[in-house]
């Protein structure tokens, strides 16, 4: 019962393929190591943050005033 045979091993691959299919297998272990190495900076103390937000985009200026209008005075004679 301590051991794993190349038998065991296929039984193991076969139920993972069922789980995951062939396309998800890539992605799950690209999260592992991920995850692993997270842990193992975590461990060592020297972690960094990995995600930067992106910058904040530039506000516009308001648009401008429209133009004031002339204002005539008439003059009564």
């Amino acid at each position: 019962m301590g051991e794993f045979s190349i038998f065991h091993w296929l039984i193991v691959l076969a139920i993972v393929l069922i789980f995951f299919g062939g396309r998800r297998i890539p992605e799950v272990m690209k999260g592992l190591g991920e995850g692993i190495r997270s842990f193992k900076e975590g461990m060592a103390g020297t972690t960094q943050p990995t995600y930067q937000p992106p910058p904040a985009p530039p506000q516009a200026a308001p648009p401008p005033a429209p133009p004031a209008a002339p204002v005539h005075t008439e003059e009564k004679k």
